[in-house]
């Protein structure tokens, strides 16, 4: 908890540099936006088992020929998923967020991939199970999703990463579709983030067994901390990484970094993961602003 405790507080000051810094850039903050979505749709495709590599899904989304042969489904979770972070980076602040809206998203992600279920929530007989877990029964989930909503909009005063990692918990827990629920429950995620004034989170890859991890805990004993912590230190990622941008930085590798202020680079890593430097992940890599 000290290490959440800490990145609340860290938070706010970096949300008010970027406030300042950001006034009057608005297409370098939308060159920044458009350059994350390969990312966003890599990471959260990624944590679903896809097979696409950054560099594929990156010329998917540029329409550009690959060297291997993709299924079409891949191909579809791709394009779909761009889609839909397009539209939240467009539309959030302007869209509540209701059952309908969640649906839409979903009957976007899954177009072309499985349209019998495209945009509407399980329903009958079909029960889900993740893991050891099973989901509420589809009867049960309308009025669950409404209560998720109305429980995230009740509390406005908390801070916004225990709002988020509950929310994104209780969405997973409810398990509302057949298939999409992760990818959906990611861009929820930033459609909140946004509206609220705050910048999109990237969920990697590479911490996908922290990140599982999060929902053990959640479906164990109901605590959030895991994934608070995963919440926050993603937020203060992304913030560095736009901070670094803005403020007119010279960015470089922390491999860079380290030869030129002669710091230990695994030490510099440490750091960077534990999010107590600037540092961010772009692409892959670690960077830092000077």
């Amino acid at each position: 908890m000290p290490k959440v405790l800490s990145i609340y507080k860290k938070l706010d000051e970096l949300r008010k540099r970027y406030y300042k810094s950001a006034a009057g850039k608005e297409e370098l903050l939308t060159l920044i936006s458009e350059a994350e979505v390969g990312e966003q749709v890599y990471n959260s495709n990624a944590i679903e088992n896809s097979t696409l590599t950054l560099d594929e899904t990156e010329k998917i989304l540029l329409k550009i020929d690959l060297d291997r042969y993709i299924s079409e489904r891949e191909l579809f979770e791709a394009r779909n998923l761009a889609e839909v972070l397009s539209y939240i980076d467009k539309k959030s602040e302007s869209r509540p967020l209701t059952p309908e809206l969640i649906l839409f998203f979903h009957k976007i992600l899954l177009s072309h991939i499985r349209d019998d279920i495209a945009g509407r929530f399980r329903q009958g007989n079909e029960f889900v199970r993740v893991g050891s877990y099973i989901a509420p029964a589809p009867w049960e989930i309308e009025k669950q999703v409404t209560d998720m909503i109305t429980g995230y909009m009740a509390e406005p005063t908390l801070s916004i990463i225990k709002r988020i990692a509950a929310f994104h918990l209780e969405f997973e827990h409810i398990h509302p579709f057949i298939d999409g629920n992760g990818r959906i429950g990611r861009v929820l995620n930033n459609f909140l983030l946004i509206k609220e004034g705050y910048v999109p989170i990237n969920i990697k890859f590479i911490d996908r067994d922290q990140y599982y991890d999060a929902f053990r805990e959640y479906d164990r004993n109901g605590k959030t901390g895991i994934m608070e912590e995963i919440v926050g230190k993603a937020l203060t990622d992304s913030y560095h990484k736009r901070l670094a941008y803005l403020e007119g930085k010279e960015i470089m590798t922390l491999n860079e970094y380290s030869r030129r202020m002669k710091i230990s680079h695994s030490n510099l890593i440490n750091k960077a993961k534990r999010q107590t430097i600037e540092a961010f992940m772009e692409k892959g890599i670690w960077k830092i602003g000077m």
